[in-house]
């Protein structure tokens, strides 16, 4: 009988090790290495190593012009939201890795399109964590159709690839990829070689059998996905949901997808008969009241394929400690640190006195810099005690010398702000249109001390 080896392999990073410690020498993280044990070689795959690679099936190398080129039909999920993040919908053969933190909604909007998918084709929805009577005491509280949707209590890999064969569905859900165990690994199942081993089994099965896989993972408490870091790397598709505890909206974004755009930007609202589409999600996020306050202009920010509208907010207050406090909620505190060393340097706003909070309504999390602009001036509104107009939109990025650099996409992002009755918008002067959307005054600018004029 073939000894087993084992490998000490890093969770977060998913670098070997030949022996454990405690640190991880590649990402410098502290007790993320442990033992996973790895199947022996088989005797075929030895000899053929030692034979030439006699009896292997030869490949041809051809050129890219001479690969044939077919389209794959994707498959409608029957939430647009859902397939604009995947890149258009569910490719056969794939397998997606759907993240999210407790009670976000995972299996609730996995549920909903199961059931949607399973009146025009084979599925087959796999739960590891709850009952078989807990889901469809969900699906009847959801009101979801029950008479098509074949389901299958089971955590053994090897078990649901065989019953998935006899069954052939195109659409198969795993719930959870964290609960799955494969019997070859001596290891309990959420451990790292574990769900490294189940992924990969899963995957492969995806590969070979032209059935997609939708896989729910876990989250840690910094909103990662759980598990060693080469989970992502063997999966086609990674998205997260994710949501604050206090609203009822939540935004779908992808994070790694083979075959479509990333960072695309879904959003869903949790209701009592499960999650519901956002269309127009820039109307959410713009409930802004009657009455001008100071502190809080609109900008347009770029999520994937298509322009977001999204309100800022800023409170600027004198400090009575030594070292006033930056707090930011949706933007990086980084930049805040760098924009108001610019507002300082050529605004002529010194603010190392006081303390400033910077918040993005909505729960959105806003990672474009097309957001710099926006950001000064709704802290200048905050510092002066001076609303801004509520017909204003703002967007552009802030260099270090105080210049207004061009983002891509101004003139759909002035067309989604039209659309909402903007009338007046402050851009870089290289995203000054050819043609304004009718009935918006568009302001160009150059440098920071400009578009402090133009207010």
């Amino acid at each position: 009988m073939a000894k087993s080896k084992t490998a000490f392999v890093c969770g977060e990073c998913g670098a070997e090790f030949p022996r454990w410690q405690g640190q991880c020498s590649e990402c410098k993280e502290w007790n993320t290495v442990s033992e996973i044990r790895l199947a022996p070689a088989t005797s075929s795959s030895r000899n053929a190593r030692f034979s030439g690679y006699a009896g292997l099936q030869e490949n041809k190398v051809q050129t890219l012009n001479e690969i044939a080129m077919t389209e794959i039909p994707r498959i409608d999920s029957g939430f647009r939201e859902l397939d604009r993040v995947l890149g258009g919908g569910l490719v056969p053969g794939s397998a997606i890795l759907i993240g999210g933190n407790p009670g976000a909604g995972k299996s609730t909007l996995l549920l909903q399109v199961m059931c949607g998918l399973a009146g025009r084709m084979k599925t087959l929805y796999v739960t590891g964590e709850e009952s078989l009577q807990q889901v469809a005491m969900r699906a009847q509280r959801l009101g979801l159709p029950r008479d098509r949707l074949r389901m299958l209590s089971e955590t053994s890999v090897e078990q649901i690839c065989h019953v998935a064969r006899e069954e052939q569905p195109a659409v198969m859900v795993i719930d959870s990829i964290q609960v799955m165990h494969v019997a070859d690994v001596q290891s309990a199942p959420g451990s790292v070689s574990q769900v490294r081993e189940a992924a990969a089994q899963l995957t492969r099965f995806a590969k070979q059998q032209g059935v997609v896989i939708l896989m729910v993972g876990h989250v840690t408490k910094d909103g990662t996905l759980a598990g060693p870091k080469v989970l992502e790397h063997c999966i086609d598709c990674s998205v997260l949901l994710d949501g604050a505890a206090d609203s009822r909206f939540r935004t779908l974004r992808s994070h790694k997808n083979r075959f479509g755009a990333v960072n695309e930007l879904g959003v869903f609202a949790m209701t009592e008969i499960g999650m519901k589409e956002v269309s127009n999600p820039s109307a959410i996020f713009l409930s802004r009241g009657e009455e001008q306050v100071t502190g809080s202009v609109v900008m347009v920010i770029w999520e994937g394929t298509r322009p977001l509208l999204v309100e800022l907010q800023a409170l600027v207050d004198y400090s009575q400690l030594a070292n006033p406090r930056r707090v930011t909620v949706g933007l990086e505190h980084n930049r805040l640190a760098l924009l108001l060393a610019v507002l300082h340097r050529h605004g002529g706003m010194q603010m190392a006195d006081q303390d400033v909070f910077v918040n993005v309504v909505g729960g959105v999390r806003v990672e474009d810099t097309s957001a710099d602009l926006a950001l000064l001036l709704a802290l200048v509104s905050s510092f002066r005690d001076r609303p801004l107009p509520k017909e204003l939109v703002v967007f552009g990025e802030v260099g270090l010398s105080g210049e207004i650099r061009p983002v891509p996409s101004g003139q759909e992002r002035l067309t989604e702000a039209a659309k909402h009755g903007f009338t007046r918008a402050i851009v870089p002067w290289a995203n000054r249109p050819k043609h304004a959307p009718e009935g918006m005054e568009v302001i160009p600018v150059k440098k920071l001390e400009e578009a402090l004029a133009a207010l």
